[in-house]
């Protein structure tokens, strides 16, 4: 069965919608170790869950991008985003996303059990919380930046109970960034 794969990049303060921060995190991930690493997990990938406000905004912008080697990766393979309330899920010239409605755990049950790599989830920090209390979530990735954006969105925010996780990775870069892997 496939893995779905949660991506976060994140402050130390858990804000996870980066805008306030972004040229900080930016210049932190520019080092070659954290692109690396970054890069070797997108490859065994093939597949990307988005939710509704994340799709929407790199939907703006991915289709036409031209910031490789990323673009390249999700032009082309299959994307899906879980909506409640979106009709269509155009991604530029390359076509569409997949919408996933209804119940979203047997949605992601049923793409984790058709044949290919891992599924990415990539931002999406409300998707991966939904993802995380109804059990479909494999790993959470976090790139953790050392670095306070003050407000902002934040990861477990509606986070209901109790939730152990068990270290699968860890890192740290030379310029302080620690990217660690949990399984839950």
């Amino acid at each position: 069965m496939r893995k779905l794969i949660s991506h976060l990049i994140i402050t130390l303060d858990w804000v996870v919608v980066l805008d306030p921060v972004a040229e900080t995190i930016r210049k932190l991930r520019d080092g070659q170790e954290i692109y690396q690493d970054f890069f070797s997990r997108v490859a065994e990938e093939d597949a990307m869950l988005l939710g509704r406000v994340t799709y929407q905004q790199w939907a703006k912008y991915w289709p036409t991008s031209k910031v490789e080697p990323f673009a390249s990766h999700i032009n082309t393979v299959p994307k899906y985003v879980a909506s409640r309330t979106l009709q269509s899920a155009p991604w530029g010239p390359g076509g569409s996303a997949t919408l996933l409605k209804g119940n979203l755990k047997d949605a992601i049950t049923n793409l984790k059990r058709l044949p290919g790599r891992n599924i990415g989830v990539h931002g999406s920090p409300t998707l991966v919380e939904s993802l995380i209390e109804s059990g479909v979530l494999d790993e959470l990735r976090l790139e953790i930046y050392p670095v306070t954006a003050g407000s902002g969105a934040r990861l477990f925010q509606g986070h209901r109970g109790v939730r152990h996780f068990q270290l699968a990775g860890s890192k740290t870069t030379p310029n302080g960034v620690v990217i660690l892997s949990y399984t839950p």
